[in-house]
Formats: structure tokens, sequence, C-alpha cells
């Protein structure tokens, strides 16, 4: 049987608020969680600082090493918002003002002092660029070849995502179900790699914790066969109750 095409994406998050922890970013687990709804695996993030040329590195290098890339951040009014400029430079295009998004944020300025030379850097995109709707600030977010550049707030992010929502190639979503179990991961280390091998199209990851004052870990099994992860599931319960594990059917 052929092996399954996997589809990836890279995720690059543009902004210095995130590197100097003035924000906390939420829209990786946002975008990770979307991703796989629509088949796809996110396989690399990357953080950069607002300077083009990091931005150029970044987005070449995970535009190239994976089927779709998503940016977010840098697409606002002020000085620092390069993205655009960035990308372009990074595709070898001019940045433009696209005519469609100009009507959309003079439609959604009119009754709030009109587009102003700031407003009207939201509207330019590297050429060749459609665009994506943003239902909430006007400003829409913009896609050209294998890249989506969306907003870096989360809520605004999430619309765009909406408005992308079954557009994209992909595969089968990824499913996962998790088992809690109180042991030190080094002591089932040899279990779970041999459970994994017993079952092909299964990864198990194991995230160890502690919490009431024991140590335990959390083990994830993923695949995008609903068979083949119950039947992984049930085999690891039962090779840790054997063992005379403390065993949880639900994270920990």
């Amino acid at each position: 049987m052929a092996e399954e095409r996997i589809w990836t994406a890279g995720l690059c998050i543009i902004g210095d608020e995130i590197l100097s922890g003035r924000t906390q970013d939420r829209n990786i687990a946002q975008i990770a969680s979307w991703l796989n709804l629509q088949g796809i695996r996110l396989a690399e993030v990357r953080v950069v600082p607002d300077v083009e040329e990091k931005i150029v590195e970044a987005v070449n290098a995970l535009r190239r090493a994976n089927d779709y890339l998503f940016t977010t951040g840098g697409i606002g009014p002020t000085h620092d918002d390069i993205t655009v400029d960035a990308i372009a430079r990074a595709l070898g295009v001019e940045a433009v003002v696209h005519p469609r998004a100009r009507a959309i944020l003079e439609a959604y300025y009119a009754d709030k002092g009109g587009v102003t030379e700031a407003r009207l850097r939201m509207a330019r995109v590297p050429e060749g660029a459609e665009l994506i709707e943003n239902k909430l600030s006007g400003a829409p977010g913009i896609r050209i070849g294998n890249i989506f550049i969306l907003a870096g707030v989360p809520h605004i992010a999430t619309l765009m995502l909406e408005a992308l929502s079954g557009t994209l190639e992909g595969g089968r979503p990824l499913l996962s179900r998790t088992i809690g179990c109180w042991v030190p991961e080094s002591e089932v280390a040899g279990l779970l790699a041999a459970t994994e091998r017993a079952h092909e199209g299964c990864q198990i990851g194991s995230y160890p914790f502690f919490k009431q004052g024991r140590v335990g870990a959390n083990f994830v099994i993923r695949s995008t066969s609903e068979e083949a992860l119950d039947g992984c599931f049930s085999d690891l319960v039962a090779r840790l109750e054997a063992e005379g594990r403390e065993v949880m059917r639900e994270a920990i």
C-alpha cells in the first residue's frame, strides 16, 4: 500500500512584542487545531522580530519546506508593520495597493474618519495576491501562492481562518486519544516503544508531570485511522495494567 500523503504547514509569528514577552502568543494553538481539521500538520513554528531580513529568511525557508506557510502579525497601519514588504521581497515582487482591499477599507472607515495614509497601508499586498475576508475590522488577510498572511490579533486571525475553511487541499485529520498514568515515564519507555511498533500508523507521545505530590505522565496516541487509534489505545492500557500501573483512560 502506498504511503499516505502528509500535508504540512509552517507558521511564522512576526513581532518584537512576542519575543520581548510583552505579548503572549495565542495563535499557535488555534492555528494548529484548525490545520488539523483541514488534514494538515503544523510542522514547524518560527518567531521572528520586526526585521525585514529575518522575516524574508524565515518565510523563504518555511514556504519551501512545507505545502503551506501561515504568518501572523505585522500587517497593521504603523511604520513597524513590515510583513507585506518583507514577503513581497521574499517572493521578488512589489508591494502594491489592492483595489478591492482599498474599497473595503473605504467602506469600513466611511463613518470613522475616512481612509488615512496610515490606514491605506492595510490595503497593501504583494503583487498578484488575493484577499482573505475579515468580517470584524475590515482590513483583509492576504493569500499569495502557498502563503497565508493573517492578523496577529487572535480573534481576527480566527475569522480569517474561518474564511479559509475547506479551501485548502489536505489529507485526513489527525485523531488523538490520551491515557493518564501514575508512573515515571522512564519506567515504561520500553513498553511505549514496543506498543508503538506493534501498531502501524500510530504515534505515542509521552508528557510527564508532577501533581498532587506524585510523578506521572500522559500518553497521547495519534493516528489518522480511528480503528488503528482505538486498537493502540486498548493495547497500551492492557500493557500498563498488566504491569500493575495505575491507569486513567483520559488525561490526568
